[in-house]
């Protein structure tokens, strides 16, 4: 059902288009967020993107899950991506030769961004 409406997404927003200064104006922008123990889920959703939805969509890739309630009871999900995980999906992104979009550095991931609520 999501590569149904991810498809529909496309056909309805176009792919990106960027002003002088690389800004985007318009267009489809996927954000795919990588789970700690689910580097193989990751490989998969981003193997389909590159067959079914890319080249005119953006993909950004995002690195900044941290554990918070019940999920730092879960083998996987329990603790932060590793940097040898997150090496993978940037090996795999290269594989793919995907060249529209961006990938967020695991440094910059720390639940400092996360609103307290």
């Amino acid at each position: 059902m999501l590569q149904r409406q991810l498809k529909k997404c496309k056909n309805k927003c176009g792919g990106v288009v960027l002003d002088k200064n690389g800004i985007a104006k318009k267009g489809l922008i996927i954000r795919h967020l990588v789970l700690p123990g689910h580097i193989e889920n990751t490989k998969k959703v981003l193997l389909w993107l590159k067959q079914n939805i890319i080249p005119d969509v953006f993909i950004s890739v995002m690195a900044q899950y941290f554990p918070t309630a019940n999920a730092t009871e879960d083998k996987d999900l329990g603790r932060k991506l590793t940097f040898r995980e997150y090496k993978k999906i940037e090996e795999y992104l290269y594989e793919l030769n995907f060249k529209n979009g961006y990938v967020q550095s695991l440094e910059d991931c720390e639940e400092k961004y996360v609103p307290n609520f």
